[in-house]
């Protein structure tokens, strides 16, 4: 598995847009806009591939100059509890960090809150709705 920084408009960004409409969005029975995936080649566009399969994904939004948001993380179904998200989560912090960023911060859905806990992301405030999904902030001073 290896993972990297990927570009926005290119074949692997393509894939990545696959996987997170299937994990992400289509459950929810949602899609993405066109104005929304123009905006993503502002945004680090981080992937977990095997040659050239998409194992996950995710994005970081620059939000002020000492803190990253990480939106739309996504692991194919099958490859759940295998140690990608794990991967994907150490490369985030590594990459903000190396990026000067002291805090990532995510509205984590409830599914998930226990996930990004184990990587000591702490939830912050109240449950909101966000997609129709309960979702909580979390964040972690990462320097």
């Amino acid at each position: 598995m290896g993972l990297k920084i990927i570009d926005h408009g290119s074949t692997e960004y393509q894939k990545m847009i696959q996987l997170r409409y299937a994990i992400l969005r289509q459950p929810l029975g949602l899609t993405f806009s066109q104005d929304e995936l123009d905006q993503e080649g502002n945004h680090i566009l981080i992937a977990a591939f095997d040659e050239d399969v998409i194992l996950g994904c995710c994005m970081l939004i620059k939000k002020d100059r000492q803190t990253l948001q990480l939106r739309q993380m996504a692991v194919q179904n099958n490859l759940q509890g295998k140690g990608i998200g794990a991967s994907i989560m150490a490369f985030v912090e590594n990459i903000s960090r190396d990026r000067g960023y002291k805090k990532v911060i995510m509205h984590a859905r409830d599914s998930a809150i226990g996930f990004y806990e184990k990587f000591g992301y702490k939830a912050k405030g109240d449950t909101f709705m966000e997609l129709n999904i309960p979702h909580v902030v979390m964040e972690k001073n990462i320097f």
